[in-house]
């Protein structure tokens, strides 16, 4: 079964969010090792990399996690409660990247600030 268009279309917002995350976590740890290292022992800058460390982590499964729900419409049988149960999810998902995404870029301004 081909997926829904608008399923379709939250799937590449998604992938979009997951990638625009990504940059803005690694963007904040390349700006936030040479601050480390003259301060290794500052339990806010470790709790940072720890964070944009985890927001790493949290994208892959998250990559996963979506290719998995649209792997479900390679089977022809897909019933309207899947579809509705992945539709969701998807939403769900999107919350908590942007959610995510508005956490990160407020540790990388602060990171911003140090420089």
């Amino acid at each position: 079964m081909t997926i829904p268009s608008d399923l379709q279309s939250l799937f590449s917002r998604l992938n979009d969010e997951l990638r625009l995350l990504e940059q803005i976590a690694t963007d904040g740890l390349n700006k936030l090792r040479p601050i480390l290292n003259n301060f290794p022992n500052n339990d806010i800058l470790v709790s940072f990399f720890g964070s944009l460390n985890n927001v790493l982590f949290l994208v892959e499964v998250y990559e996963r996690r979506i290719e998995a729900l649209s792997d479900l419409f390679l089977d022809n049988d897909v019933t309207r409660d899947t579809i509705q149960e992945v539709g969701e999810e998807l939403g769900d998902l999107l919350g908590r990247m942007i959610e995510t995404k508005v956490q990160v870029q407020g540790i990388v301004n602060r990171i911003e600030g140090l420089q």
